[in-house]
């Protein structure tokens, strides 16, 4: 999708507002579970997610543009919102999130605090698209998509940083949402020459894109059913599932437990704070275990921006199965 130098300079101007996030291997999650991990930490970000390098990509083409912006407007659970509200801030735009009924309190203040006007409706992701794309035609705002090219080239920024940080990885364990992130690590890959592995993980409630990509064509779901609200996705978006279905080595499913279990992993371990989303790719390689052993693998935990009384009540859990650490 872009060249080394493409990718760089995007790296370049991201910077100047996101510094590089650690990466990271922790010696009690790998005396847990046995395997070498190297962890990407998006949660280290000032908006707590990796999603705001996109954002900010993404603003500056419109602002180069010839184009008239009133405005841009998108749908969301949290951190796309929270990016394009911090982006559309430092280009002087007006950002309009939509949000399903029900979602996190806590990424909707954030957004809010933003500048972003918060609007809550329908039942799910889909729903809140779908308005989204209705609103923007009648206020003739700039309908960000949950993917898009600049989204990626700016996202690929944390796939250069690790990549440049780690030598020969075997495997990267990534999260998939509507794509933006795995799409962002298998175009660096390629565009940097690595045969680097890229394993999508995703929840067994909300497996759209597994379920797409074990039969070759997009398949949607009824439902997305799944506390992980950054994969909770029923349809994949088809040009990320193009360069899913090209590059990924393979998507795996793993429970809420599972996520939930990885979560109070890498509190216990290191203290750090995991959203659902963020702690799927260490769910993912510790189900994927028997493949992963003697690899050297690398997860992205994707991002941090969890409510306090879901996170508490979680950390609070247990499962007799849960590695030691």
């Amino acid at each position: 999708m872009f060249t080394v130098r493409e990718l760089t300079e995007a790296a370049d101007f991201v910077h100047d507002y996101v510094p590089p996030t650690p990466t990271i291997r922790w010696s009690l999650i790998e005396r847990a579970t046995g395997l070498s991990i190297y962890v990407k930490h998006e949660n280290h970000t000032r908006l707590g997610a990796f999603k705001v390098r996109g954002g900010l990509t993404f603003c500056r083409s419109l602002s180069r543009s010839m184009q008239v912006v009133n405005g841009i407007i998108s749908a969301t659970r949290g951190n796309h919102g929270q990016s394009l509200a911090f982006a559309a801030s430092v280009f002087g735009l007006r950002a309009t999130i939509i949000v399903p009924h029900g979602n996190s309190r806590e990424k909707n203040a954030a957004m809010r605090a933003l500048g972003a006007d918060v609007i809550e409706h329908g039942d799910d992701f889909q729903d809140a698209a779908d308005f989204a794309r209705q609103k923007a035609a009648e206020d003739d705002l700039i309908m960000v998509p949950p993917f898009h090219p600049e989204l990626v080239r700016g996202v690929a920024s944390y796939a250069m940083e690790l990549f440049g940080a780690v030598d020969n990885l075997d495997r990267v364990y990534v999260p998939i949402g509507m794509g933006s992130g795995i799409c962002s690590l298998i175009t660096a890959r390629d565009a940097l020459g690595l045969k680097t592995e890229i394993i999508g993980v995703v929840a067994t409630g909300a497996d759209a894109v597994r379920q797409s990509f074990l039969c070759g064509e997009i398949c949607e779901t009824a439902t997305a059913n799944t506390f992980a609200d950054g994969v909770a996705c029923r349809k994949p978006d088809p040009t990320s599932f193009e360069i899913i279905k090209k590059g990924a080595a393979d998507i795996i499913a793993v429970s809420d437990e599972d996520i939930m279990q990885a979560m109070r992993l890498y509190f216990s371990a290191t203290h750090n704070v995991a959203e659902g989303a963020g702690a799927a790719a260490l769910a993912g390689l510790m189900a994927d275990r028997a493949r992963a052993i003697g690899k050297k693998n690398a997860v992205i935990l994707s991002g941090a921006n969890i409510d306090r009384d879901m996170y508490a009540e979680i950390l609070q859990g247990s499962n007799r199965d849960e590695p030691e650490i």
